[in-house]
């Protein structure tokens, strides 16, 4: 795989394919992660004397323009972090993309409107996803695929724009691909993972793959609650996939069978109602042992003895990797659990990857040093997928 130095960049449109997917209240940007991991690969090429034009998607718009998923606020903020005006077309490749790109000067930079806008990104057809790439293709005179957080989708800027051009990755993807080997390839052991998030069913093939790597797997997030059922333990009104409970209860088998420690929570904190994320108003919280929730509490964070539990289960991991908050973090009742791991992953000596999504946003959010952590991905679905072992269309289109 190429990377941004194997390019002649000098006086060259560069399209390079971000991942500036980042969440919104209105025009206000809560969480700008994305933004800053795509800046050097923006700022190297620039220096480099390149025209450079981004593009990313946003949200889920239904392949028409919606103002709620604008990349508007993102070109300001991309702006103030690189310090340099940054040219706004209101297109994905119609007038405005094309005028706005003509108009750019050597080491000048744009970026396109919300390429969900067009249909023909995520489009199943080949042909109308190859039609739209034939169109970006027709912006630019080299690729640079950047938006690791993008790599697992078979979308037409991510997969079939790099077949029509020159091609290679950029910093970001180079740096997640190093990382992710450390994760796969002679990795360093005890190798303990975390895994936590809602639902256990956006889990299981990592959790298939990870019982031939592993060697401690903790659970957290509502995804705990499946297992505590499938161990015959009641779980009041916390959340619960009950069409997965065989599945999970055939991955304890296993994991004993292999001599992979599973650690399940010993307690949790619940409460009788889903907390309101707006107003941050008390919830009531209560701790309640995981073998005994009443059937009118959800737990909604593992509790104070499985916060202890968990970080002497990380004390001495030489490689921990991280993917899923261990409740519901944005509520200050229950952000203790996914306070905690951040803190153990801070005080272990391990190679430390925090697995991209509400991983990320929570550590940034919960007020720690990111640069304190080995790594902090900017991908969670596509982490997953490469743990689990699968190609990533985004991926194989940047192979030469």
């Amino acid at each position: 795989m190429k990377t941004i130095d194997d390019l002649q960049v000098a006086g060259q449109r560069v399209f390079v394919r971000a991942d500036l997917n980042v969440p919104l209240d209105g025009e206000t940007i809560t969480d700008d992660g994305r933004i800053r991991a795509a800046v050097p690969t923006i700022n190297k090429l620039l220096d480099r004397g390149a025209k450079v034009i981004v593009a990313s998607h946003l949200g889920r718009p239904k392949g028409a323009p919606d103002p709620q998923y604008s990349l508007a606020p993102v070109a300001r903020r991309l702006g103030e972090l690189l310090g340099k005006q940054v040219a706004f077309a209101t297109d994905t490749v119609d007038e405005s993309a094309r005028a706005t790109v003509a108009a750019l000067g050597d080491g000048e930079v744009a970026l396109l409107e919300n390429l969900r806008f067009n249909a023909g990104e995520t489009s199943k057809d080949d042909a109308e996803r190859g039609a739209f790439a034939d169109r970006l293709a027709a912006l630019a005179d080299l690729y640079v695929g950047d938006g690791f957080g993008a790599v697992h989708r078979k979308h037409a800027s991510v997969y079939d724009l790099p077949a029509r051009l020159p091609h290679a990755a950029g910093e970001l993807i180079a740096a997640e691909l190093s990382v992710l080997k450390k994760l796969t390839e002679d990795v360093k052991r005890p190798y303990a993972v975390v895994l936590g998030g809602a639902k256990v069913s956006d889990k299981l093939g990592v959790i298939d793959h990870l019982l031939e790597k592993a060697d401690r797997i903790l659970i957290g997030g509502g995804m705990a609650y499946t297992f505590l059922k499938a161990q015959g333990h009641e779980v009041g009104r916390s959340l619960l996939q009950e069409d997965q409970v065989p599945a999970v209860r055939d991955y304890l088998r296993r994991a004993k069978e292999r001599g992979v420690e599973f650690v399940l929570p010993v307690d949790v904190t619940a409460a009788p109602e889903f907390p309101d994320l707006k107003t941050k108003a008390p919830a009531n919280p209560r701790v309640i042992a995981a073998d005994a929730i009443p059937a009118d509490l959800q737990g909604l964070d593992i509790g104070p003895e499985t916060r202890k539990l968990y970080a002497s289960k990380l004390a001495d991991a030489a490689t921990v990797f991280w993917n899923g908050p261990m409740g519901v973090f944005e509520h200050p009742d229950f952000a203790e659990g996914t306070r905690a791991v951040a803190q153990a992953l801070l005080d272990s000596p391990a190679f430390t990857v925090v697995g991209g999504g509400d991983s990320a946003a929570a550590v940034r959010i919960l007020g720690f040093d990111e640069n304190a952590f080995g790594h902090i991905s900017t991908g969670g679905g596509a982490s997953l997928e490469y743990l689990e072992g699968k190609t990533l269309p985004g991926l194989a289109a940047l192979e030469d």
